[in-house]
């Protein structure tokens, strides 16, 4: 089996071929399961605890796959940050994106269609979407190219009509 169909877990190579899915399907699948402990934390620790720590954890997970999506394809400019955001994000037409702007020192696009979002809603945690996806994105982009920040001032997660991704060196 080579290398590229073989699964990682914990960083070991295993014998179980990997399973491609699109991100959207995955949080479909991981988000009954994080709910489900989201809330028995919140009922134990208080909202307040439990979120800082869910979003700690998942801040943490989202800077190991920044860095395990720029290994992937090989860069870490706003061009590959774009292929990132468009053929993993926006995967399964997850992401309605209207890009603005890119060159070598900025990457500004508007997502007016979040998939995502829509999937939280139709599953009744709303109330974890922004922790469970939106959360990530800043700790994957420094996990992508340490150099870029994210501004982003709001989020369709959040109530906003789009959400303003404004990537830039700095």
């Amino acid at each position: 089996m080579s290398g590229e169909n073989r699964e990682q877990i914990e960083g070991h190579e295993t014998e179980r071929p990997a399973v491609a899915i699109s991100n959207l399907v995955r949080r479909e699948i991981q988000t009954p399961v994080a709910a489900c402990l989201l809330r028995g934390f919140v009922e134990a620790l208080g909202y307040e605890q439990a979120m800082h720590i869910a979003e700690a954890a998942i801040q943490d997970d989202g800077r190991r796959a920044g860095k395990m999506m720029a290994e992937r394809i090989g860069g870490n400019t706003m061009a590959d940050l774009l292929r990132v955001v468009r053929e993993i994000w926006a995967e399964d037409e997850a992401l309605e994106l209207d890009v603005l702007e890119v060159n070598e020192e900025r990457l500004s696009f508007n997502v007016t269609r979040c998939r995502y979002a829509e999937l939280y809603e139709r599953l009744g945690v709303k109330e974890f979407g922004y922790c469970l996806s939106c959360n990530r994105d800043e700790p994957l982009t420094k996990g992508f190219n340490p150099r870029i920040r994210l501004v982003r001032t709001q989020t369709i997660m959040e109530g906003a009509d789009y959400c303003d991704f404004r990537f830039v060196f700095g």
